[in-house]
């Protein structure tokens, strides 16, 4: 998978964003907030990629892109915490985070709502590896616009090659959909272990290999994995 990438000097923004702007933001419950308290030490904005800063043009969906360093104070973040920033933000979200002498490059496919155009879906995050804070960034990918940026960085962060004929947000829906077939799929055999009549095992049994068909679809067919 992709690391961490080299930005434009130009695109340099450097501001600490006070975490109750994300709570205030999001309306976040007292049980999220603890949240960030607990696993994010500081939000960085660390770069602004606007037609401005790094010379391609706007796309619609994609009037900038915004990278955001989160400096952990543990060895885990929650989904939930980096789905309240991208859901505070109005703009697609590159996250660096970095714990330690590590970091990793995560982001979710992010596009307005069709139903309300003030409001932003947001996809499950997808992240690249871990990596020393001191290996040299990778250089960001040839685009003719900010759309096509991307594009093309979160096709190298989502798990799994495309399917023929596949657009991103198809893609990204897809491996949404492997990812919650295999946590049902991990259900379905916890029970199967826990059950001790043999005709309700067999019912399961039966209710396994469909669920695994299904994966098998997902995957269109093929059995990589995409985790």
């Amino acid at each position: 998978m992709t690391g961490c990438y080299e930005y434009p000097k130009a695109a340099r923004f450097g501001r600490v964003v006070p975490k109750s702007k994300i709570y205030d933001a999001g309306g976040l419950s007292t049980k999220q907030r603890q949240r960030f308290v607990d696993q994010v030490d500081q939000i960085n904005w660390a770069y602004k990629l606007a037609p401005e800063t790094i010379n391609l043009a706007s796309s619609p969906g994609v009037p900038e892109i915004q990278v955001f360093e989160l400096r952990m104070r543990g060895s885990e973040i929650d989904d939930e915490v980096l789905q309240a920033i991208d859901k505070a933000i109005p703009f697609p979200i590159l996250f660096e985070l970095q714990k330690g002498e590590e970091r990793r490059l995560v982001a979710a496919y992010k596009r307005p709502s069709e139903a309300d155009a003030c409001k932003w879906v947001v996809s499950e995050h997808f992240a690249a590896d871990w990596e020393p804070v001191d290996k040299p960034r990778n250089s960001l990918p040839r685009a003719l616009d900010l759309g096509g940026l991307y594009d093309k960085v979160l096709k190298e962060l989502i798990p799994g090659a495309p399917l023929e004929g596949e657009t991103l947000q198809e893609c990204a829906s897809r491996v949404e959909a492997i990812r919650a077939k295999k946590r049902e799929i991990e259900r379905i055999k916890s029970r199967l272990a826990r059950e001790k009549q043999f005709n309700k095992k067999v019912a399961i049994n039966a209710e396994l290999r469909a669920a695994s068909g299904d994966l098998k679809s997902l995957k269109g067919g093929r059995n990589g994995e995409a985790e």
